[in-house]
């Protein structure tokens, strides 16, 4: 789960957490290859950054799936799986 991104700039901070995102998956498919994998962003993050050009090509041409939340309510928003 993405709790904020702190680092240089929200690339930077999106380049280590799809790092770690990637070896997660790739461990999950040979442990226990029957989960699947989502990264949790608060709605806030998803409106910054995968509203805009960059987020919508990772999501667009990618394998990452997410769901947003509201932090405050601690209520998931939206599942999003790649089409």
């Amino acid at each position: 789960m993405i709790k904020s991104f702190i680092g240089r700039s929200d690339v930077d901070d999106l380049e280590k957490v799809l790092d770690q995102y990637i070896l997660y998956q790739d461990i999950l498919i040979e442990l226990e290859p029957e989960r699947v994998l989502y990264l949790a962003v608060p709605n806030s993050i998803f409106d910054d950054l995968f509203e805009e050009p960059i987020g919508k090509l990772l999501l667009r041409n990618h394998r990452l799936k997410l769901i947003t939340f509201d932090p405050k309510q601690e209520v998931i928003k939206q599942w999003i799986t790649p089409s």
